[in-house]
């Protein structure tokens, strides 16, 4: 059950680009707690670790099944094919390259030019059709790997040129922006309490290798790759403040 009062926002519906990861699965617990109608938007496009996608359903019906408010808002799913990443980019995540914190310019090998620009503009021109002005993504500056377009000044800019070149409203929203890992995880504990932060561990899926056949803590992967690190980092700070009674800074 959700800890979080509905926002008064809105009567109004919401998309949540929604991977099957950590983040993602965060975001739209959030939007389920505030936007009267939810729908989620994944993509397809050639990642190594497309174990993400088998995981999305699983979420999205888990999800649903925490809070009857939450399933009454949950709307349908669509998966978009982009493959066009693996003709123009050779990147440890759309080829068999391996996967380092340092590759060119001094950005992980994991890193996609452009990855989730591409995905907010698809995302907006899907929406638009629809009627739905707010998108809501899982990007965080102040504790990612480092790439350049989840910061806030890029989705700030994403923003003025889909309102501009579209002449649209969107609003990009971006609940975990300025929360670390550990906050990640606090945020996803005050939506729907432990039953939200067992789900996660669970069920998404962040590792860059897409490994799922071993389980740690804070959930399965490979637990050497950069996501991985970042995750069960994060987590360990999260179990750590919650011995200690500490409550992080989570209203975003």
């Amino acid at each position: 059950m959700s800890t979080v009062s509905p926002s008064p926002l809105q009567q109004e519906q919401a998309l949540v680009i929604f991977s099957g990861g950590q983040d993602s699965a965060t975001c739209l617990a959030w939007a389920l707690s505030r936007f009267e109608r939810v729908q989620t938007l994944g993509f397809d496009y050639g990642q190594r670790h497309n174990v993400e996608l088998a995981c999305r359903q699983r979420l999205r019906a888990a999800l649903a099944d925490l809070d009857p408010l939450w399933a009454s808002r949950l709307g349908p799913d669509t998966l978009l094919n982009v493959d066009i990443f693996r003709q123009l980019a050779d990147t440890a995540l759309t080829s068999e390259a391996p996967i380092a914190a340092d590759g060119p310019g001094g950005l992980p090998t994991t890193f996609v030019p452009g990855r989730n620009l591409l995905f907010i503009l698809h995302a907006a021109v899907w929406a638009y059709a629809k009627n739905i002005r707010h998108l809501i993504l899982g990007v965080c500056q102040s504790d990612s790997s480092g790439y350049p377009d989840c910061r806030d000044d890029s989705i700030k800019a994403m923003q003025v040129a889909l309102n501009c070149g579209m002449d649209s409203r969107f609003v990009l929203h971006t609940p975990l922006m300025w929360l670390s890992k550990r906050g990640a995880w606090e945020l996803a504990e005050s939506l729907g309490g432990t039953a939200l932060v067992d789900l996660i561990l669970e069920e998404s899926h962040t590792c860059y290798a897409g490994e799922r056949g071993r389980r740690y803590d804070w959930g399965y992967g490979c637990g050497v790759c950069p996501a991985c690190r970042l995750r069960a980092s994060g987590y360990a700070a999260y179990r750590e403040a919650r011995k200690n009674g500490e409550q992080g800074r989570t209203e975003v």
